[in-house]
């Protein structure tokens, strides 16, 4: 939440004054001071200017000859440095605006990840907190200049529209801190493909659900995770302190494309390990074309085969009814048929169109 609006001083006093004050009243000067404190004049000096913070061993020495608690100095010290730091921080935040407009704010709010505000300081402040950052330095370390690889890996520095694309990708992670799940088992992965198949040819209400529960049952979150403006992404796939995650947009709300994006995504896990990072129809650094290729050929052979393919091409005409008995024989949904059929250029986009329902997901 944005803590522009707290209290806090406008200004405080340094320390300094105070002493200044107290060695007038004393009538004691700055070298008879460091010389009854045992410390050395230039240290004096400095604080007296204002230039070095009061030290608690200081405040013990100064105690013993003003009879000012050291609890007083010290408080005084702190609510100066803590002043000087808000101040700083104030200035950090009002240089973080024009960064904070690169973002789609009002589409977030309407997604419910972040508060609403017209108030562009608390824009600011809130995308820091929802990135989980406390400055636009840090958000682009994070982001654009990989300070930290280990967790993000990649750079989205010079990528198009990288504040859209980090919001998706941060928003995803949320979601995934929320889900609690056992560890990953390569094995009990491979074995849930064909029940995932199978809930893919049915397409019942719940499918997301069952889904999500069959992949957690291997130690794989999944999310939904809605399409932000200028960012075409249909999935990505990253790990997350051992976690694999797949993140879907369900972006055209397609059944075609939901689906092998997802059996892609389950590709990579499987095939290219903890290291590699993919955001679909994004080009990012440090991606793999072989990889790439690789987790297309695994979705395009769970969905329909080669030789499943070659069958429908040899009947010479094919007609609604068709389509829907291969896709019951083929164990598929129609919509992965039409949508190959599309792919290869066999019949033009747009045909079929009443097998591509909505992908509805909340």
């Amino acid at each position: 939440m944005a803590t522009i609006n707290k209290y806090y001083p406008e200004s405080v006093t340094h320390p300094k004054e105070i002493l200044i004050e107290s060695l007038e009243e004393n009538n004691i000067g700055a070298k008879e001071f460091a010389v009854k404190t045992g410390k050395p004049e230039k240290t004096i000096t400095a604080v007296l200017k204002g230039e070095s913070s009061i030290t608690p061993d200081m405040a013990v020495l100064f105690e013993q000859v003003l009879k000012i608690p050291v609890h007083f100095w010290l408080e005084a010290q702190k609510n100066y440095d803590e002043y000087k730091a808000r101040v700083s921080y104030q200035t950090n935040i009002e240089s973080a605006i024009e960064w904070a407009a690169s973002f789609p704010y009002a589409k977030m709010v309407n997604f419910e990840w972040v508060p609403k505000t017209r108030v562009a300081k608390e824009k600011v402040i809130n995308l820091f907190n929802f990135f989980n950052v406390a400055s636009q330095k840090g958000f682009e370390d994070y982001y654009y200049n990989q300070r930290t690889k280990v967790a993000f890996r990649i750079s989205l520095k010079d990528q198009e529209n990288a504040s859209v694309i980090a919001s998706w990708l941060r928003q995803g992670e949320i979601q995934a801190s929320k889900i609690q799940t056992k560890e990953y088992n390569k094995i009990k992965l491979k074995e849930v493909l064909p029940h995932i198949k199978k809930i893919m040819a049915k397409q019942p209400d719940s499918y997301f659900e069952e889904l999500q529960n069959l992949c957690l049952s291997a130690g794989v979150k999944i999310v939904h995770t809605p399409c932000l403006p200028k960012a075409s992404i249909h999935g990505s796939t990253r790990w997350i302190n051992n976690t694999p995650l797949i993140q879907l947009s369900g972006r055209y709300r397609r059944n075609d494309i939901f689906w092998f994006t997802l059996f892609h995504e389950i590709g990579h896990i499987l095939l290219h390990g903890k290291k590699y990072i993919s955001i679909e129809n994004i080009d990012i650094e440090g991606e793999n074309e072989e990889f790439e290729n690789q987790a297309d050929n695994f979705a395009s052979n769970w969905l329909l085969t080669e030789n499943q393919e070659n069958e429908i091409l040899n009947n010479r005409t094919i007609t609604k009814d068709d389509i829907i008995s291969y896709a019951e024989k083929f164990k598929t949904h129609p919509a992965i048929i039409i949508g190959r059929l599309q792919h290869k250029k066999i019949i033009p986009y747009g045909t079929g169109n009443e097998f591509f329902a909505p992908i509805e997901l909340t």
